[in-house]
């Protein structure tokens, strides 16, 4: 029910008070004024018609009148908190369960926030409160009343009630069915059959769940079970947030349904299953999942990498390459015959710099051919072939049969044991140039990895032509990074004065809408390039010393990987702590 006193937002009152708080200037205020609404616009908030004018923030040259600022605005002007809706903080099952949908659309509100006795409800219109009394009856709980951006509230209202009507009527006639039978399933008799794989509402959550994810820019979704509920996880630049938590039997068939889309044996539930899948983003862009099941206490584990090809293929400025460490790698992928690699662990960038690397090769004058485990993007421009390990296709198997292929570069996903070394060194040595990987801290433990594995050093000297190895930092959001007086004691730790100045300032993490308050967007590589030299050589025998390895590579001009990572906190793109969060110091490091 609407109040008497209610008053809503009208477009002439929003632009008079906004000429009055010197948020827009005289003559901007005049074309707001008389810009005249088009078709599809009348039912437009207010607010969201003059944010789509683009107008300037008279305060605060160089920034826009955005929906979120002028939201932040209004809350001010009306002693209100602005709320900015982040769907990956909001307990979706708890804030549909305050209000039907109707009530929400009717009185254009979305509860974003319940607590023991509190429920945050986001509204755009600060003078209407007649629904308030209505949510505190029902809800039995204080209504802490925020400011959101209408277009906000209307996106999130669609997309958060059609996912809980979707969980709630794929669980709705299977209340209590067991879950699939597992170590810890318990017997429930006279329960219906878990929710079909194939009905629309868990056909809608996968969709939404994919959606979702790259909306998000995750790079993995996991889906993990647990004894009630099974719970649904997003890897965003490096770190894992918890998005949702689904019912077990729901969560079940989501799994069932994702396996059936990939072509698994959906049967099978007891062994680890892997496969692939390719599905198009909102924006129409193909990209491709692959995925990892697991048997666990509770059901099968789900993990899903997601590969956008935008990602995987970048140029070397965006990588993060300082013109010094990419004329180093240039000249060692530039070598027509020879062995390069690149180490660090799961997940620092290792494929992405190979794929780069591969396709700035990959010129219609030469062959190139990989063998990967398994095949992470399937690239027009490379013969790929994938380990298979039941019909013993081996990485070394694999690369005896591509050297009868005529290659001239050969990719081999990882070199993990002495057979899969000693055919790739073999192949480096007639001829061909081949890029692997390793599992190493840093460069020169390289060496004496190869010869863990078996390799004798006078073949690790004639075939080795460098390594790099490489982390993954996150970089820090430009739009509210701040500047911060250095305190040396802490940049010592991170590397020696004399080798990279002490900046009079760095730049610290500070948290706004645009990286959802973590200070961070996106990430980029530090590098540590280790070219094979005539004076590292006689260092590579068969007692390798890898401290003296790396002081004679640092003193031809190598980089540690807190050196890289110290130019890059001088440049302002990323902090200290996260530089010696994934950086090692170890022994001998400079």
């Amino acid at each position: 029910m609407q109040s008497s006193s209610d008053r809503r937002l009208t477009l002439s009152g929003l632009l008079e008070d906004m000429r009055r708080s010197a948020l827009l200037t005289p003559e901007d205020y005049e074309q707001a004024l008389g810009t005249r609404r088009q078709d599809g616009e009348a039912d437009l908030h207010p607010l969201t018609f003059i944010a789509r004018q683009n107008l300037a923030d008279a305060r605060q040259p160089g920034k826009q009148l955005t929906e979120d600022r002028l939201c932040e605005w209004l809350a001010e002007q009306h002693q209100q908190t602005f709320f900015a809706i982040d769907p990956l903080e909001i307990d979706v099952s708890a804030v549909t369960d305050v209000m039907s949908y109707a009530f929400s659309e009717r009185h254009r509100i979305l509860a974003v926030k319940v607590t023991a006795d509190e429920v945050w409800v986001a509204s755009a219109e600060p003078q209407v409160s007649g629904w308030i009394s209505d949510v505190e009856h029902v809800s039995r709980r204080m209504v802490k009343r925020v400011i959101s951006s209408p277009s906000a509230i209307e996106r999130y209202r669609v997309e958060f009630y059609q996912l809980a009507n979707s969980v709630s009527r794929a669980r709705g006639d299977h209340q209590g069915s067991s879950a699939v039978q597992n170590l810890e399933s318990m017997l429930d008799l006279g329960k219906a059959r878990a929710p079909d794989a194939n009905d629309e509402h868990i056909v809608n959550i996968v969709d939404w769940l994919l959606q979702y994810a790259f909306d998000q820019r995750a790079s993995d979704i996991h889906l993990e079970p647990r004894r009630d509920v099974a719970h649904v996880r997003f890897r965003i630049d490096g770190v894992l947030h918890n998005v949702y938590e689904l019912p077990a039997q729901v969560g079940n068939a989501v799994v069932a349904r994702l396996k059936s889309l990939g072509r698994m044996n959906i049967a099978e539930k007891r062994k680890p299953q892997d496969s692939r899948l390719k599905t198009r983003t909102p924006a129409g862009e193909e990209v491709e999942l692959r995925l990892s099941t697991l048997p666990t206490a509770f059901g099968e584990k789900m993990v899903m990498r997601i590969f956008d090809p935008s990602v995987l293929v970048r140029s070397f400025n965006e990588l993060g390459f300082g013109k010094e460490d990419q004329r180093r790698w240039q000249q060692m992928v530039g070598n027509n015959h020879g062995i390069v690699f690149v180490t660090g662990p799961t997940g620092s960038g290792k494929t992405t710099t190979l794929y780069s690397t591969l396709k700035q090769l990959a010129t219609p004058q030469v062959n190139v051919c990989t063998i990967e485990d398994p095949i992470e993007m399937v690239e027009p421009s490379f013969n790929q072939m994938q380990v298979q390990s039941g019909i013993d296709l081996t990485f070394a198997s694999g690369v005896r049969a591509l050297l009868r292929q005529d290659p001239d570069i050969i990719m081999v996903g990882e070199v993990r044991d002495l057979e899969t070394a000693e055919i790739a060194v073999q192949a480096a040595l007639t001829g061909h140039l081949v890029l692997s990987t390793l599992h190493t801290n840093d460069a020169p433990s390289a060496f004496t990895r190869l010869q863990e594995l078996g390799l004798p050093a006078y073949l690790i000297r004639s075939s080795v032509l460098g390594v790099m190895a490489q982390r993954l930092v996150r970089t820090l959001c430009p739009h509210c990074k701040q500047k911060q007086k250095t305190d040396e004691t802490v940049w010592k730790q991170l590397t020696a004065p004399w080798l990279v100045k002490t900046p009079e300032y760095v730049y610290v993490a500070g948290g706004c809408l645009e990286c959802r308050n973590t200070g961070y967007m996106g990430r980029m590589g530090i590098y540590e390039v280790m070219p094979m030299s005539e004076s590292l050589e006689p260092l590579v025998n068969e007692a390798t010393d890898q401290i003296k390895l790396r002081q004679a590579a640092m003193k031809e001009g190598m980089h540690s990987l807190r050196l890289s990572g110290a130019h890059k906190v001088a440049a302002g793109m990323t902090t200290i702590e996260e530089v010696m969060r994934v950086a090692p110091l170890g022994r001998g490091h400079g």
